[in-house]
């Protein structure tokens, strides 16, 4: 069975892009933001728990209205957990049976909250993915075409960044000082070789 490896990082830290440098390695990644959307819209139970929380709005035509339900959570912390509580778990599950069907020497699952959700307890090793401050505001900021204060408002909903990296097993720096692509490379390496498979 795959090796379990989780990639985090805060919000604009690069962490998709050290993903797709994983895919070009032949390692399957998990996107748990993605994934997240495709339950939202296909597990029915979870449809039910969701419609419940935020009412008969929250979908339109059997899929979500994010529209509606990011209205129902910006700026409010209760509402935001509460969505939180019900998708995280169907997405761990979700995650955890992709994972046991991985083939490969290890698997990497992309998201964003892995210790904010508990999700760390089913991985055997998680990657961090750091960036100063400023440049994640700046690269959200022209990603996103969004206000210096929507960035600073969705920071503020994650872990405290040193916290998150001090939980993280493995740390790739993505300060546009020192090239990512070393690092992916041998961290990789280092993961076959835990694997059992040296390169």
């Amino acid at each position: 069975m795959a090796l379990k490896i989780g990639l985090t990082g805060g919000i604009g830290s690069g962490k998709s892009t050290v993903a797709k440098i994983f895919e070009v390695l032949g390692i399957p990644v998990y996107y748990a933001d993605d994934a997240a959307k495709r339950i939202m819209n296909q597990d029915e139970d979870l449809k039910t728990a969701i419609i419940n929380q935020f009412g008969t709005a929250s979908y339109k035509e059997g899929l979500l209205d994010r529209a509606f339900i990011a209205s129902q959570v910006f700026d409010n912390k209760e509402k935001l957990a509460s969505l939180n509580a019900l998708t995280h778990p169907a997405t761990i599950r979700d995650a955890e049976r992709w994972m046991n069907e991985q083939k490969t020497a290890y698997a990497v699952k992309e998201a964003a909250l892995i210790f904010e959700s508990g999700s760390e307890k089913q991985l055997d090793y998680v990657i961090g993915v750091q960036s100063p401050v400023e440049l994640r505001i700046q690269r959200t900021m022209a990603r996103d075409a969004v206000s210096r204060e929507e960035v600073l408002r969705r920071i503020s909903n994650q872990m405290e960044e040193t916290e998150k990296m001090k939980r993280c097993d493995f740390i790739i720096h993505n300060d546009e000082a020192q090239p990512i692509l070393p690092q992916v490379l041998a961290l990789h390496r280092n993961l076959m070789e835990m694997a059992g498979e040296p390169v």
